[in-house]
């Protein structure tokens, strides 16, 4: 039997676990006023719980697209599905800050493995003028999981275990609402292998592809100098656009990351929203959706009317960064509606923005070395994400009494006139400080010539910089 349109039921297949890595990501924040009362967390222990996670997650960045060039994507992919998954339902036994700590390190060193898998994926199977549309279609999936992810966990964890179910009730003990919603969100990844194992293989492998489909997905490739052997990593670090790529997300990505592990605390905070309340945040998670879709629809667009690929998402990053100076109004609003309508408008743009500038790294590496290269410039975005934790934790928190731990210390001695100048003055900065970030980004990008790139290793150049 074979599949019409195969490649897009790949791309289905790889949005799911989108859903599934941003469900088990999103289950923290979703829950967090509950989980910190119930585990005595403040918000510099909810700082580092997250920090944990970053920090795993920055490590698993520097070594899982390796391990996907050196596994395969199909196995590489479920080895990552899998640790997360059970990490996932390792956290339903948290007792307190450590132990949550610990399992929200382990779900980091599964979860980062996908992304760089993804696009591995993207390579294989799309042409160039859809990758940037399967970008935007997979990473819409990690948008619905975070959407889907309150009205998922909030209701699993506000039921009535003991009246309606004692039985786990007396299991779970204290928190047996939340504690269930880790173990329920978790086993979604052991359901989702099924149909992976079914259906991936690389396309000239599968059984289930039609020819026509095949020589579509291998268009523009016949005069491709082929290099079996992946880049060492002399090669990845010497190519000059890692390193725009990387500084590119480690200025931006913040914003999304902010969204992600804050902005339902902002709302909880700042504008008093309680726990049941905050299923309000699918209106910026959707927009992340629209987002990642519009970008990467946009960019094919211009690459079908004749750009480069690379000039065809600068184009769209361009118009990104002109509204991310809408940020700083959103803490400024003095209503509930406006505010929720300018934070659907700079993620929407923010994530146009990341589908983008993640579709250049494709545009420009060769496939071989895709999961290499994307994890690296992956690493970036997650120490982005670690100092806007770090900022926003001293920003909401003010000066701890508590002894200062090694990220806290390591922050400071880089950081500590900007810590001081902060510390304790709300939200209000970063959401000022997020209107920068992009313009600046992309300068930076220009500056450093990525608009002149194409992908050098069609041209049997591969190490060039």
């Amino acid at each position: 039997m074979r599949i019409r349109g195969l490649r897009w039921w790949i791309v289905v297949l790889v949005f799911l676990a989108a859903v599934s890595n941003y469900i088990d990501r999103q289950t923290l924040s979703a829950l967090a006023p509950t989980i910190q009362a119930d585990l005595g967390m403040d918000d510099r222990d909810y700082a580092n719980v997250v920090n944990l996670f970053l920090v795993a997650y920055t490590i698993a960045c520097l070594i899982s697209g390796k391990l996907v060039d050196r596994l395969g994507t199909r196995t590489g992919t479920a080895v990552f599905v899998v640790w997360w998954s059970l990490a996932n339902i390792l956290t339903a036994w948290s007792q307190g800050l450590r132990s949550m700590g610990t399992c929200r390190f382990l779900l980091g060193l599964g979860e980062a493995g996908v992304w760089p898998a993804a696009s591995k994926v993207v390579s294989e199977w799309l042409p160039a003028r859809e990758r940037a549309l399967a970008i935007g279609l997979y990473t819409m999936g990690a948008t619905i999981g975070a959407t889907v992810a309150p009205y998922l966990v909030i209701p699993l964890a506000s039921f009535d275990y003991a009246g309606n179910l004692p039985f786990i009730n007396g299991f779970s003990g204290q928190g047996t609402g939340w504690r269930v919603a880790f173990v329920i969100t978790g086993l979604a990844g052991f359901l989702w292998l099924i149909p992976w194992f079914a259906l991936y293989r690389r396309p000239r492998e599968s059984k289930l592809i039609f020819g026509e489909e095949l020589a579509l997905i291998e268009e523009g490739e016949a005069s491709a100098v082929v290099e079996e052997k992946g880049w060492t990593w002399g090669q990845v670090l010497s190519f000059r656009p890692v390193w725009l790529l990387l500084l590119g997300r480690l200025l931006t990505d913040p914003v999304w990351y902010f969204y992600q592990f804050w902005f339902a605390k902002y709302l909880n905070t700042g504008r008093g929203l309680d726990q049941g309340s905050l299923t309000i945040t699918w209106i910026v998670y959707a927009a992340a959706g629209a987002g990642s879709l519009a970008g990467g629809w946009a960019s094919g667009l211009l690459v079908k009317n004749g750009r480069s690929p690379v000039q065809a998402r600068l184009w769209i990053m361009l118009g990104c960064a002109c509204l991310m100076p809408l940020s700083p109004f959103i803490a400024k609003a003095a209503g509930l509606s406006l505010t929720m309508t300018l934070a659907a408008c700079t993620v929407f743009a923010a994530l146009a923005w990341l589908i983008n500038i993640s579709a250049i790294v494709v545009d420009v590496v060769p496939k071989h070395s895709i999961g290499t290269v994307f994890s690296v410039v992956a690493a970036g975005s997650t120490l982005g994400g670690i100092a806007m934790n770090m900022i926003v934790a001293a920003m909401v928190s003010g000066p701890s009494s508590m002894p200062a731990g090694f990220l806290d210390q390591g922050f400071r001695a880089l950081f500590g006139p900007l810590i001081g100048a902060v510390e304790g003055r709300g939200y209000e900065p970063w959401f000022l400080a997020m209107a920068f970030l992009h313009p600046l980004a992309l300068l930076l990008l220009w500056a450093g010539g990525i608009h002149r790139r194409s992908a050098p290793w069609l041209k049997g150049n591969a190490g060039s910089t």
